[in-house]
């Protein structure tokens, strides 16, 4: 009696631990990857560094980005040209994100949204946005990279095309 007792101790014991393994491995964070890729993108924008805000986009013809100021902007070389041109005359950039949402649509994809406040020096003044962002990821080989990114600012200045039920002030 007391062997049995210990062969199903045994079994159970051994059931018990491959069971705990298997549900460690399916608690792996599949959107780690796009949430890392992400916080470079911010680190990149605070640190007003060119090369670490582009190394987060597919370098692409075909990378998209809908603008804050309501403009878009096709293609990696452009993109990393406007970079280069608003980063020279920035300074002093401190950025908080909220709301932070990251969805996988698949093994190969996902998106980031969250609120956005922004405050920076440009040429000397100080400058203060929000809004929301869109961001859509891609696994590019073993790399998550920003295909797409759509900015909303909060309160679109009067001059922008917008329905006047739109406006927020």
């Amino acid at each position: 009696m007391k062997k049995i007792a210990l062969i199903v101790m045994a079994i159970a014991s051994f059931t018990l631990t491959g069971y705990g393994q298997k549900a460690a491995a399916s608690k792996i964070d599949p959107a780690k990857g796009v949430r890392e890729v992400f916080e470079r993108l911010i680190d990149g924008i605070k640190q007003v560094d060119v090369d670490k805000v582009m190394g987060t986009y597919e370098k692409s013809d075909r990378l998209l980005i809908f603008n804050n100021n309501g403009s878009a902007t096709i293609g990696w070389d452009n993109v990393k040209s406007n970079v280069e041109s608003s980063y020279a005359k920035v300074t002093n950039v401190t950025l908080e994100v909220t709301g932070l949402r990251v969805e996988m649509l698949g093994k190969t994809s996902a998106y980031v949204s969250c609120k956005w406040k922004q405050s920076q020096e440009n040429e000397g003044k100080l400058e203060n946005a929000s809004g929301r962002m869109t961001l859509v990821f891609k696994l590019i080989g073993k790399e998550w990279k920003v295909v797409h990114r759509h900015t909303s600012p909060d309160n679109p200045g009067p001059t922008r095309p917008v329905f006047p039920s739109e406006r927020t002030s």
